[in-house]
């Protein structure tokens, strides 16, 4: 079993996103989609800090300074992107314009809800930034994260135990060891990496789990 990388997930969510479609990536490792997006398709990037029409990573030396994404990032501008305010770039993403958003995540529970803010230490720094504003306002939200945390615990659970982001928002998650989708009847699996059985994934989850690949899915 070879569980994804970074970019390999970043590519399995790129391949999820259609032509037309308007798309913000949450800060951190969601934002590696960007590069793995199909020259053939016009897809819209969205940064919350005032931008749209965002492209890939510049090449190295080529860094604009002015030009950076809401996680501080340099970024690249594709022909007819646009800046503005702040306060439009939120009503965008709250007045329901985004078909799509990618975040992070610390927990997502098996109904939807998302955690991916604040873990509740005592010493830990909350970070919400637009995060609440993309879980209710975009029509899709997937979220991209390892299945499992350095200590070997799921970051998928029953219930979040972390402060909750949005509720019964998440529709889809990407793992670097398998695809969920988010059902009424629970999580689904919808692919797993080579080598995985699902049995296996079962006992790494701990929560419940059903089996329906993409290939065999209504």
């Amino acid at each position: 079993m070879k569980k994804l990388t970074r970019d390999e997930m970043a590519k399995r969510v790129a391949a999820d996103i259609p032509e037309g479609a308007y798309v913000n990536l949450g800060i951190g490792v969601p934002t590696l989609v960007a590069n793995h997006l199909a020259a053939d398709r016009e897809i819209f990037l969205h940064s919350e800090n005032g931008l749209l029409g965002m492209g890939p990573a510049p090449a190295k030396g080529e860094e604009d300074d002015e030009l950076i994404n809401a996680g501080k990032q340099h970024v690249t501008l594709l022909t007819g992107g646009a800046y503005f305010h702040h306060a439009d770039s939120f009503a965008m993403m709250r007045g329901g314009h985004l078909d799509f958003c990618v975040l992070g995540a610390f927990q997502v529970s098996a109904s939807g809800d998302l955690a991916n803010w604040h873990t509740g230490a005592p010493d830990a720094i909350p970070a919400v930034g637009g995060a609440m504003d993309l879980a209710i306002g975009a029509k899709q939200v997937y979220v991209m994260m390892e299945l499992l945390t350095k200590q070997g615990e799921s970051k998928l659970v029953d219930v979040c135990t972390y402060p909750v982001t949005g509720v019964e928002c998440v529709n889809r998650v990407y793992t670097d060891l398998a695809v969920f989708d988010v059902t009424p009847q629970g999580l689904v699996v919808r692919e797993m990496v080579e080598g995985l059985t699902f049995e296996a994934l079962q006992k790494l989850a701990k929560v419940p789990l059903q089996y329906a690949p993409l290939t065999e899915a209504a």
